[in-house]
């Protein structure tokens, strides 16, 4: 099979197009035969070697969909020519309150998907749904999972609530848009860019400020007439998870799943114990939320908001784009 090999670490150069070994589905597993691929800014990372545990080479990529091609050894026969989009989780164990010490995101350690074939637990797909082209389906799985379980699991977001997303154009952040639109809560984000503000809006932000000025909080709390946020989710740490802090009503509840901007080094601790809020973590989510985001996007008919797509002889130059964080939403591989 045809493979994106990241073999040193680097620039998008490193990222080369290959022939591996076809794999072979083990007990328990499948192997799809993928139509499309997309990037998350955890490929870039592992690539320019600033993430934990890389061991190369490595065939990068978590999201994929496409048709099981074989099945393993006792497994379900039927399983084989059906459509799925893959759940990039890996053993996150019993506890559906946080993964177990065996947990891991396909794509490292475990092979993934910028390849023509990928190895999975058969317990790790889930029947695409037909309103879903490939390119679509494949845009869905991790940004779309941890939109999901922070907005749905930990925030438990309610109708009729405000919600802050930080950094608006990421494919978490619009996921989250889409997710707390049918939630009934009311979205306003932040981001560097204006452009990036406005095509927010379009997809059904209220509203938004730049976070170019230290103040955008004050900023923000007045172009809503001064009313402050039930919820924040923020995935770019720094200096910038204080300020949210502070766009918080009493009580409220800040959901984080990242820091993009790096380690938070200064943080009003009076904000959190004085506001009575709650800080909470999320990462990824388990097998059932997997599903259930599925059926909501089968269910509404949503889509996954695209950015663009690249042949997969061509993942350097999508891992280019998204360094350059020119993208609005996800970025694709066609595999075929």
């Amino acid at each position: 099979m045809k493979a994106i090999v990241l073999r040193e670490l680097g620039g998008p150069d490193k990222l080369r197009l290959e022939e591996l070994e076809t794999p072979v589905p083990g007990p328990g597993e499948v192997v799809v035969e993928l139509r499309a691929a997309a990037l998350n800014h955890r490929d870039v990372w592992i690539r320019k070697g600033q993430y934990a545990g890389i061991k190369l080479p490595i065939v990068l990529g978590s999201d994929g969909a496409g048709v099981v091609s074989a099945v393993g050894p006792g497994g379900d026969a039927g399983l084989k020519g059906r459509e799925v989009i893959i759940n990039p989780t890996l053993d996150w164990g019993d506890d559906p309150r946080a993964q177990s010490a065996a947990y891991r995101i396909l794509g490292l350690p475990d092979a993934g998907t910028y390849a023509e074939y990928v190895k999975v637990p058969a317990a790790n797909v889930v029947p695409k749904p037909p309103s879903l082209d490939w390119e679509h389906a494949a845009a869905l799985p991790l940004a779309g999972l941890t939109a999901y379980r922070a907005l749905v699991t930990r925030a438990a977001l309610r109708p009729g609530e405000s919600l802050l997303v930080t950094g608006a154009g990421g494919g978490v952040s619009t996921f989250a848009l889409q997710i707390a639109g049918q939630l009934g809560v009311t979205v306003w984000v932040t981001s560097r860019s204006e452009a990036k503000i406005e095509a927010a809006k379009k997809l059904g932000a209220a509203g938004g400020v730049t976070t170019n000025e230290p103040d955008w909080a004050k900023r923000l709390i007045a172009a809503r007439g001064g009313q402050r946020f039930d919820c924040a989710l923020d995935s770019v740490g720094g200096t910038l998870l204080d300020q949210a802090l502070e766009a918080l009503r009493p009580g409220g509840r800040i959901v984080t799943y990242g820091a993009t901007a790096g380690p938070v080094k200064e943080l009003t601790i009076r904000r959190i114990f004085w506001g009575q809020l709650d800080l909470l973590g999320s990462t990824m989510g388990t097998s059932r939320e997997f599903s259930q985001l599925v059926a909501l996007y089968g269910a509404t008919k949503l889509a996954p908001v695209v950015d663009k797509v690249f042949a997969l002889a061509d993942a350097g130059a999508a891992h280019a784009r998204m360094e350059q964080s020119e993208q609005l939403g996800k970025i694709v591989l066609r595999v075929r």
